[in-house]
Formats: C-alpha cells, sequence, structure tokens
C-alpha cells in the first residue's frame, strides 16, 4: 500500500524538454525526493525477458503513442510502495487527463504539476543530438514528430486540467542556463530588475 505521508509532484513537458535533467538536479539537492520516470520504467519493463507485456510496451514506444495506462500506473504504484522517500516526482506522467485521474484514484492525488516549456525545434536538436548514444527506438525524427503530436493534443491538455485546479508551476526554457529554472514570471521579474539597473 501507499503511504498516507507522500507527496506526488508530476513534471510535465514535451520530449526533450528536460524532465529527467531537471529532476535529477532536483533530487541531488534535496535527499528526500525520489524521481521516476515514466518512461525509463517501462522501458526497463519492455527489456524484461519475463515481461508479458514487453513487446506491447514496444510497439506503443516505437509508433509515439501512449501505453496504456493500467500497464504506466503499475509500473509506477510499484515502484512507490517500494521506495523509503517521502516526495516522489514522476516525470512524464501523466499522459493524458484520463491517466492522471485514474492515478489519483488508485494511488494519491497529486500536489504540483511543474510544466517544462520549451521550443519544439529546441527539443529536436537535444534528443537528436542525443540519439547515439541513448539506444531508444523512437530517438529518431520520425518517432519524435509522433510523440511531438501526442503531446500537443494529449499532453498539454493535463497541464491545462491541472491549471484549471491551481496545481501549475510553469517552468520556461532558456538557452545555455545551466541553474535549476525559475518559473517564467520571475524570470521576467529577474530580467526587469536587471534592466532597470543598467
Amino acid at each position: 500500500m501507499v503511504r498516507d505521508d507522500i507527496k506526488i509532484i508530476f513534471i510535465l513537458g514535451g520530449p526533450g524538454a528536460g524532465k529527467g535533467t531537471q529532476c535529477a538536479r532536483l533530487v541531488a539537492r534535496f535527499p528526500q525526493l525520489a524521481h521516476f520516470s515514466a518512461g525509463d520504467l517501462l522501458r526497463a519493463e519492455r527489456n524484461n525477458p519475463a515481461s508479458s507485456v514487453g513487446d506491447l510496451i514496444n510497439t506503443f514506444i516505437r509508433d509515439g503513442k501512449i501505453v496504456p495506462s493500467h500497464i504506466t500506473i503499475g509500473l509506477l504504484k510499484t515502484a512507490i510502495e517500494g521506495s523509503p522517500a517521502s516526495v516522489f516526482l514522476i516525470d512524464g506522467f501523466p499522459r493524458n487527463i484520463e491517466q492522471g485521474q485514474i492515478f489519483e484514484e488508485q494511488i494519491k492525488p497529486c500536489s504540483l504539476v511543474i510544466h517544462l516549456s520549451a521550443d519544439e525545434a529546441v527539443c529536436t536538436d537535444r534528443i537528436l543530438g542525443r540519439a547515439a548514444e541513448s539506444g531508444r527506438v523512437d530517438d529518431n525524427l520520425e518517432s519524435l514528430r509522433k510523440r511531438f503530436v501526442t503531446h500537443r493534443e494529449e499532453c498539454l491538455p493535463v497541464v491545462g486540467y491541472y491549471a484549471d485546479a491551481g496545481k501549475v508551476a510553469e517552468v520556461c526554457h532558456q538557452p545555455h542556463e545551466t541553474r535549476l529554472a525559475l518559473p517564467c514570471r520571475e524570470r521576467e521579474r529577474e530580467r526587469e530588475q536587471r534592466r532597470a539597473r543598467r
């Protein structure tokens, strides 16, 4: 069973938006956090020779489609139950509104949604740049185009759904940024303050 004292934070953003990178930075700074990538869990399950759903997962990932909710949520639930952490960063999930609703009914409502906003051209360059080393079947231009369509049509409405509940913190991409990004409004305030000092 999932403990009552945990907090869930969803990390959303398009392919290559930096979800895994930002989560890794947060975990390094705050040891009470645990980071689970829905995509990593699915790929691990796909590569498990004993898995009964590995081939199915591979087909969905290759085609840039959303893996059935019961598979992804089951993997996340197992991971959360096996961790002593008190706060969980779940990146790349939920991929649609229904997934979020089922997760919150079966596990726990999220406390916050962090949305990483980045231009598709920037994300494309990042992903194609890492393709040679990633070994991922979906790190290619054809799959990437499908993933962006899925993101726009099914994932972005999730951000709106949670924004209506007052749970979304928006984070803007900034080229060559090395520190953890700040919410967009804070970034704009910083720029205004720097201009005023000139």
